[in-house]
Order: C-alpha cells, then sequence, then structure tokens
C-alpha cells in the first residue's frame, strides 16, 4: 500500500528451524590480517596520486554499499533501472563485503532480530562483537544457502546478482590487479588496503557505535544517530532514523542530518535512473512523528 513501510522485505524470522552453531573462519581471519597490515605498510608508500585514488575508490565502493547494497536491494527504498540496479551492485563488490546476496540476507536479518539473539552482529554480545568479531564467524554452508535464498528471494530473480553472489570476489581482487600492474605498489597499498580497512571500520561502526553512542529522534526504536559515523559512511551514521523509517531513501531526516547517499540518490532521480523514491515526512501528529510516501 502507498506510504507504508514494508520493513525488510523478503526477510525470514528463521529459515530452517534450529539455528546450528557458527565457527570462525581461518581465511576471513588471515584475509583481515593481511588487509590491515598493508593499511599501515601504505604509509612507508606514501604518494599523492595513490592517495587521492583509494579516496575515490573509497567514494565509488562505499556508495555501492550504501545506496546499492543496502538502501535499493536490503530495502527497496527506490525503484532503479536493471543496469543501474547492477552497477551499483558492482561498485558494492568493490568493497569485499560479501556478494548482494549474503549483505542483504544479514541486514534483513539485522533489522528482524535489533539487538537480539538472531542479530548477525547482535550489540549485547559486546562492543568488539558488534564491531569486527562477527565478520569471522560462519554457518555450515548448506544452511547458509538455505538462508540466503530463503531472505532473497526477491533478489534472486536478477541473474547477474545471482552470478555476482557466486563471484563476489572477483571485481575486487581484479581492481587489486590492476592497482598494482598500473600504479606499483603504491597504488595497491593506498587503493586496495588502506581503502578496504577504511571501508570496513566505518561500515562496522554503524554495527557497534551507532547501537552504543549519539542521540535518538525516535525513542522507540533501535540505534543512536551518530555524526561521525554518518560522516566516514555517506550518511548511514543517522540509524536511528533507519531503525525507526528502514524503507526510507533519505536517512537523514533532520536540516543538520548530512547524507551524501541521498544526495546521490536525488541525483539519480533528476536523471530518470530512479523513481518510486520512499521519503520520510515528518509530522508531528502522525505516527514515529512521520508519514512515509513514495515520491
Amino acid at each position: 500500500m502507498r506510504g507504508e513501510d514494508p520493513g525488510p522485505i523478503g526477510a525470514e524470522a528463521d529459515p530452517s528451524g534450529a539455528v546450528p552453531a557458527q565457527s570462525i573462519s581461518k581465511t576471513h581471519v588471515v584475509f583481515m590480517l593481511v588487509v590491515h597490515a598493508g593499511a599501515v605498510a601504505a604509509f612507508a608508500w606514501f604518494s599523492w596520486g595513490a592517495f587521492f585514488t583509494g579516496l575515490a575508490l573509497y567514494v565509488i565502493s562505499g556508495l555501492g554499499i550504501t545506496v546499492g547494497y543496502h538502501r535499493l536491494l536490503s530495502h527497496r527504498a527506490f525503484r532503479a533501472r536493471t543496469i543501474v540496479t547492477r552497477i551499483l551492485a558492482t561498485m558494492g563488490s568493490l568493497a569485499l563485503q560479501g556478494g548482494p546476496l549474503r549483505w542483504v540476507a544479514d541486514h534483513r536479518q539485522h533489522h528482524f532480530h535489533s539487538d537480539s539473539d538472531g542479530d548477525p552482529h547482535d550489540i549485547a554480545r559486546g562492543l568488539f562483537f558488534a564491531h569486527v568479531g562477527w565478520v569471522f564467524y560462519v554457518f555450515p554452508k548448506d544452511y547458509d544457502q538455505r538462508r540466503i535464498r530463503q531472505q532473497t528471494k526477491d533478489l534472486c530473480r536478477d541473474p547477474y546478482l545471482v552470478w555476482l553472489e557466486k563471484y563476489d570476489f572477483l571485481p575486487g581482487l581484479m581492481l587489486g590487479g590492476l592497482l598494482l600492474l598500473t600504479g606499483g605498489l603504491s597504488y595497491f597499498l593506498w587503493g586496495f588496503c588502506a581503502r578496504l580497512v577504511l571501508l570496513y571500520h566505518s561500515t562496522w561502526l554503524v554495527n557497534s557505535a551507532c547501537h552504543s553512542w549519539g542521540y535518538r529522534n525516535f525513542g522507540d526504536a533501535h540505534g543512536t544517530n551518530n555524526w561521525l559515523v554518518a560522516m566516514l559512511a555517506f550518511g548511514e551514521g543517522w540509524h536511528n532514523n533507519h531503525h525507526a523509517w528502514p524503507a526510507s531513501a533519505r536517512q537523514g531526516l533532520k536540516p543538520w542530518e548530512v547524507d551524501l547517499s541521498w544526495a546521490l540518490i536525488t541525483v539519480l532521480k533528476k536523471l530518470r535512473l530512479v523513481w518510486d523514491v520512499s521519503l520520510v515526512k515528518l509530522d508531528a501528529t502522525a505516527k514515529r512523528g512521520g508519514v512515509l510516501v513514495r515520491t
């Protein structure tokens, strides 16, 4: 129905009955150690060209996560042309945070079980776990695949997203190889390692800091609004707003709540590449002080 917040589309509370125990992935641990070591080493091979290349790629891959993986694929906050959807998803895959289906499944599960046992990065398990510890844990493969399929049925109709899920690491590794071949070690360390580390922690801060510190516009919703995280993560730090209105394409609702992801969506809408954009119109007399509409 027009104006209704559908919540996390496609989410299932319990995809297969009893949830099996998770185990630590040694591959994830080793990869994170190597990438973080590379980010530290980047300062020994500093060049302005490599630094600004890394910064540009940070913006591209970061907006791929926030606008593509999150607001478009996870919450269907707007509709987009197929080519735009696929470009945004590919940009998101450069962040090496997993494929679009897994990322969406985890995020929808987070909304369905916020700050409870079913939350993939439950803050009740401690700040370290919510920030980075959860990344190292994996479910058994058969359960994980079933969980992802059931929570992303709406996305599995696009064969490109299914392919990107299967080979999610390919665009990011190809980018790393291209940086090394064309720019040398400095460009690889800044454009691949340092970029990923900054992007990882800015994303993880939404799970940790934005469930611990900040203010709330909506006292009955999870999460907090944290301006520092919002600056680092292109508007994702207005997390209390997001939990109150998960289907809204704009998360910065107050005049001072800068939302760069929303700025990109606005540009895409003016270019008629996206439409049916979901927005909150603040109204003190309405439920939660606003109403969700499609524009």
